[in-house]
């Protein structure tokens, strides 16, 4: 049995629990509470890591869980899904955005190899430093002031930046949770 045939099988016990047939597209997104943006990691799902349920949030992934040109593409795609769909994040309560780093990140290893990291992020390569590649509590701060930058993002929405230990299993909240942008 090869690891498709092992995952298919988990997917047919998965299946067969289910108490309810599940819908492609929900009618309304006003259980979704959450974007989490965190690494591709396999041993980081942040779904598992903080114990979300399906419906409660959108979890976003990617190398290193940083916020790109990319990321942020995909971001906006959401938010027109959610318009198309009647339906705004956040429009009936709360909304957070969370970005969740964690230790002994792959991304790490990468950190010298700054022509290939200036391109992940669209930056010059004398612009990689900045990025913090290297201690993910610093990096988490530097993504969450990029999305705070965005102005079309709502700024009563909540963000928060974590850090995920890989070795004990605990999550840091290194960055509290607070409005995108305060009013002044």
């Amino acid at each position: 049995m090869n690891n498709l045939d092992v995952m298919l099988k988990r997917n047919k016990e998965y299946a067969a629990q289910r108490s309810e047939p599940g819908a492609l597209m929900p009618q309304s997104l006003p259980n979704v509470k959450a974007v989490i943006i965190g690494c591709a990691d396999m041993r980081v799902d942040p779904a598992h890591v903080l114990g979300i349920k399906p419906g409660e949030a959108v979890v976003m992934r990617n190398i290193g869980g940083r916020i790109t040109p990319g990321l942020l593409e995909q971001l906006g795609m959401l938010g027109r899904i959610g318009e198309v769909a009647g339906a705004i994040p956040g429009g009936g309560g709360e909304f957070h955005l969370i970005v969740i780093h964690h230790t002994d990140c792959g991304i790490t290893r990468l950190g010298k190899d700054t022509s290939m990291l200036a391109h992940y992020f669209q930056i010059q390569e004398r612009e990689v430093e900045a990025k913090s590649i290297l201690d993910p509590r610093v990096a988490v701060a530097i993504d969450l002031a990029v999305l705070r930058a965005i102005p079309a993002l709502p700024g009563e929405w909540l963000i928060s930046g974590l850090v995920y230990d890989i070795a004990t299993g605990l999550v840091e909240v290194v960055v509290p949770v607070a409005p995108i942008r305060t009013n002044k």
